[in-house]
């Protein structure tokens, strides 16, 4: 007989110790670790406090109403921040016949103007550049469909302008949700002076921009 090699020794020593041999160990072993760790990164309520929060869900049950439903009704009378009645023109650009409105429906004042602007330059100059004519930084980086200057719209209609920033178009959201309809209106009424002010000449200017530009022209 003869003797038995160390190594031989130590790999029989190391299967008694494990009960199998690392030959018969799962081979799909690894994939499930990997499973499960990318089950675990999934549960947001790991690393999301608020998600662990006592909270009743829509529609879970809430034993603490007699219809035993989590979802409550609104108060009576209270209506969407949309809606405002007998107002077709100021949500949806429509006249109550359902046809486009010619004009923008609310009074234009300076103050109108400014709060335009500043929406226009928080909200959309972002795309479609200052000036409106879609030269912008985030413009040189969509290269698949650029957004188009405001200046040649196929469509410049204020009812068309206010839709599209109503409901969206093409890869365009829409921005209901972050503007009112009344400071969409101003949108519009901005965005139409930036399209005049491209185009003006100097007579249509107001008699004081008239006389101040004279004076800047002048050596």
């Amino acid at each position: 007989m003869k003797p038995e090699l160390p190594i031989a020794r130590a790999r029989r020593t190391r299967k008694s110790l494990w009960g199998v041999s690392r030959s018969s160990r799962p081979r799909g072993l690894p994939l499930l670790l990997c499973l499960l760790l990318l089950a675990a990164c999934g549960d947001t309520t790991l690393v999301d406090p608020m998600e662990r929060q006592p909270k009743f869900k829509a529609f879970a049950a809430n034993p603490q109403f007699e219809d035993g439903r989590a979802m409550r009704d609104p108060p009576a009378g209270t209506v969407p921040r949309e809606r405002i009645i007998q107002r077709p023109e100021l949500t949806t650009g429509k006249d109550r016949s359902g046809q486009d409105v010619k004009a923008i429906p609310i009074q234009l004042t300076p103050e109108v103007m400014q709060a335009g602007r500043e929406r226009f330059d928080i909200y959309c100059s972002v795309c479609h550049g200052l000036l409106g004519d879609g030269v912008s930084l985030v413009s040189t980086q969509m290269s698949l469909r650029p957004p188009p200057s405001l200046h040649k719209l196929r469509s410049p209609s204020p009812a068309h302008v206010f839709q599209v920033v109503t409901e969206g178009f093409g890869l365009m959201a829409s921005y209901a949700p972050q503007l009112t309809a009344e400071e969409r209106w101003a949108v519009v009424a901005y965005v139409e002076a930036l399209r005049r002010s491209q185009a003006a000449t100097l007579g249509q200017a107001p008699a004081d921009v008239q006389k101040k530009l004279a004076q800047e022209s002048s050596p």
